[in-house]
């Protein structure tokens, strides 16, 4: 086995969490559906609008993670939102508040509206700058949200925007560089956004594109590594990001999974959904990771939590891999159970920003690192990477206090 696999495996070996298994959770409220925007509010989630054989919706609904409960919420729009029914709208929050809008209707739409759990109310807020979409993609970063691409009435977008909630105004940025494209994936991790396949003029598509607001550039990154594909959800739970489902360009429905890491740039496939499905909701709830809703020739209403760790179910015995103290006030030291060749360690905080600059690593013989700094370290998580030259062997997170 090679030193790279062996540490991999021993990594994951030392995870608490052993499963790799999606656990079916209680169904959501109303009647089945597809193409649903969904967001996380307050440690609640919410699913809102979305079509079913029968009409649009915009009927809403919070979960509940830790009662595995589902329960009524305002509709989109509240007593006065008649006609805000819709499909593929875009959703995300900020602070306090979650905003929806955009997607199709009687027509296409542009509107824009704040939620506010506290009050259980919906307020118009200014209208989305670029043409009325649907398919389109929008996340949040910090204070602002990005919402771009999708299909108007004419083309196929590869605009992109971001929406100050303090002022109520919008910005153009630069487009997407992967260019135009309707139904992609878009989340955010570790204070970047994502964005990947969906559907251009061309065909569907596989490719994966990170976002820095810090500089209003995009960054390739490895391409997703199985059919290219539409109608996929995705998200984001630092260092490792999700997508899964969709339909593919073969039109069949898809439900394998697969994770990126942000360390490797590399990918890695998953257990498979329970059912095929595209046009499903993803949410994250303190950090964990829940699937439902969608279609594949009829629509559903199950709702599925994922249990990620490990890569494969093969069991290996944990060797003398380690890192100590944890939690830690200014320094501690690594084992490793063999010498790595070349070894670079780098360490980031779970915002994705790198620190390494900020630390002491010295090595003290084959398979010992002592790490620490002469400055005081932010309280929360970081982790520990060790590369071979360029290449990700493997991570470790410490907790600074």
């Amino acid at each position: 086995m090679s030193i790279r696999l062996f540490l991999l495996v021993l990594s994951i070996s030392s995870l608490a969490r052993t499963q790799n298994v999606w656990i079916q959770r209680d169904s959501v409220s109303g009647p089945p559906r597809a193409a649903a925007a969904s967001f996380t509010l307050q440690n609640q989630g919410y699913v809102v609008t979305g079509v079913d054989l029968i009409d649009l919706k915009r009927k809403m609904y919070s979960y509940d993670a830790e009662q595995d409960d589902w329960d009524d919420e305002t509709s989109l729009g509240g007593d006065a939102g008649a006609g805000l029914e819709r499909a593929s709208a875009i959703a995300f929050t900020i602070d306090t508040f979650a905003y929806v809008g955009l997607g199709i209707g009687s027509t296409l739409l542009k509107d824009f509206w704040r939620f506010d759990a506290s009050t259980g109310t919906w307020t118009q807020m200014a209208d989305f700058a670029g043409t009325p979409r649907n398919g389109a993609i929008g996340f949040a970063i910090d204070q602002k949200g990005y919402v771009g691409l999708g299909q108007d009435a004419v083309n196929l977008k590869a605009d992109f925007y971001s929406y100050n909630p303090s002022l109520n105004e919008w910005e153009e940025l630069a487009d997407f560089e992967g260019g135009a494209r309707k139904e992609a994936v878009g989340f955010t991790m570790g204070g970047k956004g994502y964005v990947g396949t969906g559907r251009s003029n061309a065909g569907y598509l596989a490719d994966f594109w990170e976002y820095d607001p810090l500089t209003d550039t995009w960054d390739q990154k490895a391409d997703f590594p199985s059919t290219p594909r539409l109608g996929a959800v995705g998200c984001g739970v630092f260092p490792n990001a999700y997508i899964m489902l969709g339909e593919d360009n073969d039109f069949e429905y898809r439900k394998d999974v697969w994770s990126y890491n942000y360390f490797g740039d590399v990918w890695s496939q998953r257990a498979d959904f329970p059912q095929t499905r595209t046009q499903a909701s993803a949410l994250v709830i303190d950090e964990r990771i829940f699937v439902g809703l969608g279609y594949n020739g009829q629509y559903h209403d199950d709702f599925y939590e994922y249990e990620p760790y490990p890569l494969s179910t093969t069991e290996f015995e944990a060797a003398d891999f380690n890192l100590y103290p944890n939690p830690t006030s200014a320094h501690f030291t690594v084992n490793v159970p063999m010498e790595i060749s070349n070894a670079q360690i780098r360490i980031f905080a779970v915002s994705g920003q790198e620190i390494t600059g900020l630390m002491n690593i010295e090595k003290q013989g084959d398979r010992r690192y002592f790490i620490s700094s002469d400055e005081k370290i932010v309280t929360g998580q970081y982790f520990v990477c060790f590369y071979d030259e360029s290449n990700f062997i493997t991570s470790k997170s410490v907790v600074f206090n």
